[in-house]
């Protein structure tokens, strides 16, 4: 290797001396700055700089020693789980290569949006317990980067294979992050040493994951492990390890919780004021329901009973200790700000108790003095969802085919929405049928979303009659794509032989809007193609085949494990497009 020489033809000593780090860090803050750390015989320091730079990027390429190789990473965790049948593998396949586009008309056409469709393969293969075809692998963890809602039914399908790629290749590290403790193994419930030490020692998210765990297996024990280490945690630790209290909440958690309001976070007292508001019997309970209770009375003096509110006047250190906030929300008054959080906590059963045993039904019914009730009203709606009390959610929620349909609290779409996740999945699809029924669809959106899908069949068919009667009065069709897009992913397939009738373009009135026909005709085609497409995946997955050999076993897992260290996920092992 020949050295940098000097004018008089000797090599420049100053060159090949100065470390690489010193003149990066001369050549960062320029040499009027910083004196590069070489001679410069002659020269500006700048060129100097230059040419000591030449010297050590040649010395370090070609002084570079053969290191030994890195080990290779240990076997794949075994996959437990039966394989896909070969359908299921072929579907996955094409659900995974799709790239929907709209036209150049930004017309969707028929065909189906399959990778909206793959959420739900991957929630039907994963509850029949398949395991991932290992070669599929990495296109799954590259759409669960890209889709950061696919992550939770990714990586549960996925498997613990997903967890060992993501340790090799950091592009996935997400999976790691978004699964309690890294993956790590959780010592067994009966190894209490184990579970002493790891929750003593271990990271963050490995404690957190051991307390959600033992939480659910054990409420006393992991309460016990928290309280010994209580005083000594972070606030922001303290905030997420008081959320995992919220399984198996009883009320042997409420001496803990009583000590934690006195804690010196405001997030970790309302937290637990919002716990034990949750336990009816709890101290916090009583004390709430007291102060309700002086709130919000019954006039009986009039020729009908009425709600007569008086909304608190100040907010004082006691109500603050039990989790009320002081400070209202830009736009809310304080007195009402105040109001509202306390009947919201107060126990929702002490209110029959105290208007002399009504039934919550003739407790909504009741007029509300001095404009108070929306407030009152909109407070017990929070109250029933946090205290899951459908008793309470179906008188707020009144009739379906009621006017406004929100109960004489008149409830918003958003609270009705809440109010109606308290209710059976069967009710509540009964409600909602019977809300659309009688209003139509253009409230029906949120409702909608938080019904269990498959629909119920009286669901299904509303929502198809109410398309069916808003493409007859001749509006377009994307005036309904929220609940069309639903329609796709919730209807049942079944219902795709009823669709096939409308798929036809209608005679166009005099007062529809131009092509809305064609429109309706084309929305109506992909959604019956969707359905029959989730006919074949729901039957593909049913269908027994032969282990196929090439997507298990050793070869498979060296495949993965190339792929994984590459400098980014590798799309190659995937099996070429299928035809639809």
């Amino acid at each position: 290797m020949s050295n940098t020489t000097s004018t008089t033809g000797t090599p420049d000593a100053g060159a090949t001396a100065a470390g690489w780090d010193d003149l990066v860090t001369a050549a960062l803050l320029g040499t009027e700055r910083r004196r590069p750390p070489v001679t410069a015989h002659g020269k500006d320091a700048a060129t100097a700089l230059l040419d000591a730079a030449a010297v050590q990027t040649v010395r370090r390429r070609a002084g570079l020693r053969p290191a030994p190789a890195a080990p290779l990473p240990g076997r794949a965790p075994a996959d437990a789980r039966p394989a896909l049948p070969s359908a299921a593998v072929r579907r996955l396949t094409l659900l995974l290569a799709n790239r929907p586009g709209a036209g150049s008309d930004g017309r969707r056409g028929t065909a189906p949006d399959l990778m909206e469709l793959l959420p739900q393969w991957l929630h039907a293969a994963d509850d029949q317990g398949f395991a991932a075809p290992p070669h599929l692998i990495p296109a799954l963890l590259d759409v669960a980067r890209a889709r950061t809602d696919l992550r939770p039914q990714v990586l549960s399908f996925a498997g613990p294979r997903a967890l060992w790629l993501a340790r090799l290749n950091t592009d996935w590290k997400f999976a790691l992050r978004a699964t309690p403790g890294g993956g790590a193994a959780l010592p067994a419930a009966e190894d209490s040493a184990q579970i002493e030490r790891l929750w003593e020692e271990g990271l963050f998210a490995e404690r957190v994951a051991l307390l959600a765990a033992l939480r659910a297996h054990a409420p006393g024990a992991a309460r016990d492990l928290l309280a010994g280490t209580w005083p000594t945690e972070r606030a922001e630790d303290r905030l997420m390890f008081l959320d995992a209290l919220h399984t198996g909440l009883c009320g042997d958690d409420e001496p803990f919780l009583e000590r934690a309001l006195t804690d010196r976070s405001r997030n970790v007292r309302a937290i637990a004021a919002e716990l034990l508001s949750a336990l009816p019997r709890s101290a916090l309970a009583r004390r709430m329901e007291a102060r309700a209770a002086a709130c919000v009375t019954l006039d009986r003096t009039g020729p009908s009973p009425v709600l007569v509110v008086t909304a608190p006047h100040e907010c004082d250190a006691d109500m603050e200790r039990d989790g009320i906030m002081p400070k209202p929300p830009t736009g809310r008054g304080e007195r009402a700000w105040w109001l509202g959080q306390l009947v919201e906590a107060a126990p929702l059963a002490s209110w029959s108790a105290g208007f002399d045993g009504r039934s919550p039904e003739e407790i909504m019914a009741l007029a509300v003095a001095d404009d108070w009730q929306s407030e009152l009203h909109a407070a017990w709606c929070r109250a029933a969802v946090r205290q899951r009390d459908a008793a309470w959610s179906r008188a707020l929620l009144g009739a379906p085919t009621a006017q406004g349909a929100g109960g004489p609290g008149a409830v918003s779409l958003a609270e009705r929405a809440k109010l109606l996740t308290t209710l059976a999945e069967t009710e509540r699809a009964e409600w909602v049928a019977a809300f659309i029924a009688a209003h139509g669809l253009s409230e029906a959106f949120q409702l909608l979303g938080c019904c269990a899908a498959p629909w119920a069949e009286p669901l299904g068919r509303a929502v198809v009659d109410a398309l069916n009667i808003a493409r007859d009065a001749g509006s377009y069709p994307w005036s309904f794509s929220g609940v069309m897009g639903l329609a796709e992913r919730c209807l049942d397939p079944a219902e795709a032989t009823r669709l096939e009738a409308l798929t036809a373009i209608p005679e166009e009135r005099e007062d529809a809007s131009p092509g809305a026909g064609s429109y309706w005709a084309e929305a109506f085609q992909r959604l019956t193609n969707t359905l029959q497409v989730r006919a074949a995946m729901s039957a593909e997955l049913m269908t027994p085949t032969a282990e196929d050999p090439e997507t298990e076993g050793p070869e498979a897992e060296e495949s993965i494990a190339e792929e994984s260290m590459a400098e980014g996920p590798a799309h190659g092992s995937l099996e070429p497009p299928l035809e639809s």
